[in-house]
């Protein structure tokens, strides 16, 4: 066994894993001839293909290392927190199809365009700015789930966590600039069965075989990490969760890339489905971490977010721990090159073309591209400032759910929507959400449900009010 230590076999593993997965974004390059390749891959992808780059995107570093370093230090808020998010994908993968639908019909590569044509130009811009911060800020915690791992591997010779950071922002860059879409969800299919192999079925039954089977897994356990409970931040987790499920740009992205209203209903749910699997899995391992690795974590590696890969390390033998280490990469980059491109998208298609329409494809690439390697400064320096996954991830996501989670719906499924009212709903939700946290979560309330309510009552109320003076487009399916 491995007792604590990696080996020169496990880093060799590992950085075999990250040459393919730069080589798999170097040939797909060949197939971008256009913009519309670059975001959603021509419309080309089935059921199959979707299931796993949505598992991949969903199954990313905040919800592996993030989800089970708060397991390991809070128990049961880990699988609280989860649900309501699995309950949302299943309500997006319901109108999954819908999205599908309007985009093949209209030409539509993004939720922005979507508002610009129920709404106008302003309506998009305004969502285009947050889904961009939203997606750097997603992209930061992955960032940051990276940089604990290579600072896990590189301890020894001096790799510091900023360099882990700095080492992981160059790896995410290279195959989403190279091949966008096209290179992002054919990497998430090989880190899908990655994941699903190493991560989710070796590490947990290694670990309860070290314990002594299920038996020796209940006798330790402390009670209080399944103790249910509930309090006001857990209840701004939820919600934000849910709400933001309505929103999710990269989920959003995936519909718009499924060939066909069926493809993207069923990858959808698929990929959902076993993303339901893997919560029970994660509180296991980020639970069982105590018994194995101990009360420690934070005091040896800095960080609750180390729970699993410290798991990895102590239970697998020398070469298993890389395959097991590499899949936990597989789980960070498929989140974090998908989020990147979302927000790479957001900053030159829907801003820059909006402000520039006269911008030719091949110039809309080559920006693309750069901005694949500019965008990552951004979510490194947040990187560095939040040092925990989980904190950045609800750091990005809460006034995003506040702001954007109904206005989304609206613009699909509300034929009385406004520009008006939805302009107000996303100001209203982000100027509460905001407020709310400025003065200190007032009874422990998270701040995306105060934010939600006053979204949704300006979204309604204002586009009640001017719906027969300023009726907006309703996109009308064939």
């Amino acid at each position: 066994m491995n007792h604590g230590e990696i080996s020169v076999l496990d880093i060799a593993i590992i950085g075999i894993y990250l040459a393919a997965m730069i080589t798999i974004g170097v040939i797909n390059v060949k197939k971008v001839k256009n913009a519309g390749d670059y975001y959603v891959a021509g419309r080309s992808f089935g059921p199959l293909v979707l299931m796993a780059t949505v598992c991949a995107t969903i199954i990313g570093g905040s919800g592996l290392m993030g989800r089970a370093g708060v397991a390991y230090s809070s128990g049961f808020k880990a699988l609280l927190t989860a649900f309501p998010y699995l309950l949302g994908m299943f309500i997006f993968s319901g109108f999954s199809g819908r999205i599908s639908d309007v985009g093949m019909q209209y030409g539509i590569t993004s939720m922005p365009e979507l508002f610009e044509l129920r709404f106008g130009k302003t309506a998009k811009l305004f969502l285009a700015a947050m889904v961009a911060f939203t997606m750097m800020g997603t992209v930061a915690s992955q960032v940051t789930a990276t940089a604990t791992i290579i600072n896990m591997l590189g301890g020894e010779i001096g790799i510091s966590y900023e360099a882990g950071a700095v080492i992981a922002c160059i790896v995410f860059v290279i195959y989403t600039a190279t091949s966008g879409l096209y290179g992002v969800v054919y990497t998430d299919v090989l880190q899908f069965y990655m994941l699903l192999l190493f991560v989710y079925i070796l590490i947990p039954v290694s670990s309860l075989m070290k314990v002594g089977g299920i038996g020796g897994f209940v006798r330790g356990l402390d009670p209080a990490l399944a103790q249910p409970y509930i309090n006001g931040s857990i209840l701004g987790d939820i919600v934000t969760y849910l709400v933001f499920t309505m929103a999710g740009a990269e989920m959003w992205q995936r519909a718009f890339a499924a060939r066909d209203r069926r493809s993207a209903r069923r990858g959808m749910f698929l990929g959902t489905a076993v993303y339901g699997v893997t919560i029970f899995l994660v509180y296991f391992m980020g639970v069982v971490a105590h018994q194995i690795v101990g009360d420690d974590i934070l005091t040896l590696y800095g960080t609750t977010d180390a729970a699993v890969p410290a798991l990895a390390i102590r239970v697998l033998p020398i070469g298993l721990t890389g395959l097991a280490l590499a899949g936990i990469l597989s789980v960070i980059m498929s989140t974090a090159d998908s989020y990147l491109l979302v927000s790479v998208q957001t900053c030159v298609h829907d801003i820059g073309k909006t402000l520039h329409p006269e911008m030719s494809d091949r110039t809309e690439i080559r920006l693309s591209r750069a901005f694949s390697v500019l965008l990552p400064a951004g979510a490194l320096v947040i990187a560095l400032y939040i040092k925990n996954a989980y904190n950045i991830l609800m750091f990005a996501w809460s006034f995003y759910a506040a702001a954007a989670g109904l206005p989304a719906f609206a613009a699909l499924y509300w034929r009385r929507a406004t520009k008006q009212g939805v302009i107000a709903g996303m100001i209203a939700g982000f100027v509460v959400c905001v407020g709310w946290k400025l003065s200190g979560t007032p009874f422990g309330l998270g701040a995306t449900v105060p934010g939600a309510i006053a979204c949704a009552a300006a979204l309604i109320g204002v586009s009640l009010a001017t719906s027969r003076k300023s009726p907006s487009v309703f996109p009308e399916i064939k």
